[in-house]
């Protein structure tokens, strides 16, 4: 690890210029062993007055420095988001949820073996040197949203929860702003290098949740263990019933893109249908019409198309089938 210089902040204001900004940093310090951040300065923001979590209108604010384990913990949060809550808890260890704060986690940075290893070329590392993962070991790789230059995936389950929740993010810089979930993280395109919506000059302040939708709240993920691991796919349902037809439905998806991923024309075609699996399937098709394997990662398709019908069954109230 580089030296660096170590700063505590007392207010927002307190930022030194080119700091990078560290809370429970779960990741940031695996980043900086490995020596691909290599910052000169931390700015410790764990003194900031960020921790809470209190009702704004009808909806929710949660501080950028909530801890996971007392966000999965609250009560509200369990009544009013219980999608947040199970997404959370299938999301980590107990340890690292202990660490780990609201804001970080949106900050997180993908687990791509490619992006952790200097010896490789890695767009997101160094812009233009190439993406060593297309044509490489990339079974835990993006099906959607890909390009040439990156095939990465965003490793979070915490936002994916937030993304079919209609989360936005409340960001604090020289002009206050809010960034809907939906656009806080960007997809590779040329520049993968560029992972968020974030600033230089700015910093996550807030989660804002807009008043509970009610519904059924599912969080399914598919990992390669039971224990502490990374979704392969998840899938973060909400889905609301009247007379036997589905009245509203929020669905997004983990492990297969760098965001969580949303389609909002599959939702669009389940509103206003009785549930069926062949419904299901139409939406299936749907989400995975512009999915692409690079090889390895090839039975993600086939395993998105299960998970979210299965969880779409459980969600609907669906009787199990022979």
């Amino acid at each position: 690890m580089k030296p660096f210089t170590y700063h505590r902040a007392q207010t927002l204001t307190d930022r030194p210029d080119g700091a990078t900004i560290i809370a429970g940093g779960t990741n940031l310090l695996d980043l900086m062993k490995h020596e691909v951040m290599t910052p000169e300065a931390l700015l410790d923001i764990t003194a900031l007055d960020l921790n809470r979590l209190e009702a704004q209108g009808e909806g929710l604010r949660i501080g950028a420095l909530v801890r996971n384990s007392d966000l999965a913990a609250d009560p509200v949060i369990r009544r009013d988001y219980p999608l947040l809550s199970r997404a959370l808890l299938a999301g980590a260890s107990g340890q690292l949820r202990n660490m780990a704060t609201t804001g970080g986690n949106l900050m997180q940075r993908t687990r791509c073996p490619y992006f952790y290893d200097r010896r490789m070329p890695c767009n997101k590392r160094e812009p233009g040197s190439g993406c060593a993962a297309i044509g490489g070991i990339n079974r835990n790789h993006a099906i959607l949203g890909t390009s040439p230059a990156c095939i990465a995936t965003y490793s979070g389950d915490m936002a994916v929860a937030l993304r079919a929740l209609d989360a936005e993010v409340e960001i604090d810089g020289p002009a206050p702003r809010r960034v809907p979930l939906s656009e806080f993280h960007r997809l590779p395109g040329d520049t993968p290098d560029v992972e968020t919506a974030l600033r230089p000059d700015e910093i996550i302040t807030a989660v804002l949740l807009p008043a509970p939708i009610g519904g059924q709240q599912l969080y399914r993920k598919v990992r390669d263990r039971a224990s502490y691991a990374f979704a392969l796919v998840s899938v973060a349902a909400i889905i609301g019933m009247e007379n036997n037809r589905i009245a509203h439905a929020a669905l997004a998806f983990g492990g297969v893109a760098a965001k969580p991923w949303r389609d909002a024309g599959a939702e669009a075609l389940l509103i206003g249908q009785p549930p069926s699996d062949a419904l299901f399937e139409q939406a299936a098709d749907l989400i995975l019409k512009p999915a692409k394997g690079y090889g390895g990662n090839d039975f993600k398709i086939p395993l998105l198309r299960r998970t979210l019908i299965a969880t779409l069954r459980d969600a609907t109230g669906m009787e199990a089938t022979a």
